[in-house]
């Protein structure tokens, strides 16, 4: 018994002596988990600016536009520097007209004034109320007034450059007697829109 006894002892010490170096070495271990080397590297300056999207319309003539007594197939001409004076080029530029009060001279879009959009690669030639393009005339677009019209290979689309933008308004020929006695107070606004943005 005493035989027994005293093997069975002498394991359980073993037994547990080696769970304590096992759970000593398992502590140490933890602890080293919790201490690390650092370093750090020397500042990198960066320095970031944004742009400046900016879009100036100035008149070549008499502006605002005030005009009484239209008629079907009378036509207003008037003419207006368009410069991209930021330092940013633009994706798109656009011409929207929009109107105080709506009446049948901007809803009705085949019968009610129409606008048409020029440029000039120089300054327009204004001779009474007639313009007239010495050099590099192209038409943007034309539509019913309130329709937007895009700009599309505009000058402006550079930053420092200028179109030479020319705008018609006409009551077409096909305006009725529904017509008279009608007023439209328009406000035109050039719109200038950023290019998509990139990786840089």
């Amino acid at each position: 018994m005493s035989k027994n006894g005293i093997a069975t002892s002498t394991t359980a010490r073993k037994v547990v002596g080696s769970l304590g170096v096992i759970g000593a070495a398992a502590a140490v271990a933890g602890l080293g988990t919790f201490g690390t080397f650092t370093d750090s590297t020397s500042p990198v300056n960066t320095t970031l600016n944004t742009g400046t999207l900016s879009i100036n319309a100035t008149s070549q003539g008499t502006l605002p536009l005030a005009v009484s007594n239209l008629v079907p197939g009378d036509t207003i001409t008037r003419a207006i520097n368009l410069t991209n004076d930021g330092n940013l080029a633009l994706g798109n530029v656009s011409l929207a007209a929009t109107a105080a009060a709506p009446s049948v001279l901007t809803t009705d879009a085949v019968n009610g004034l129409q606008l048409a959009v020029k440029s000039c690669a120089v300054a327009w030639t204004q001779t009474g109320n007639t313009f007239t393009c010495a050099s590099g005339e192209k038409t943007f677009g034309s539509g019913p007034v309130t329709s937007p019209i895009n700009l599309a290979g505009a000058a402006s689309l550079t930053a420092g450059a200028t179109d030479h933008i020319a705008y018609t308004v006409t009551l077409p020929t096909t305006a009725d007697n529904t017509f008279q006695g009608k007023s439209a107070a328009l406000s035109l606004v050039f719109t200038g829109t950023q290019q998509t943005g990139s990786a840089r």
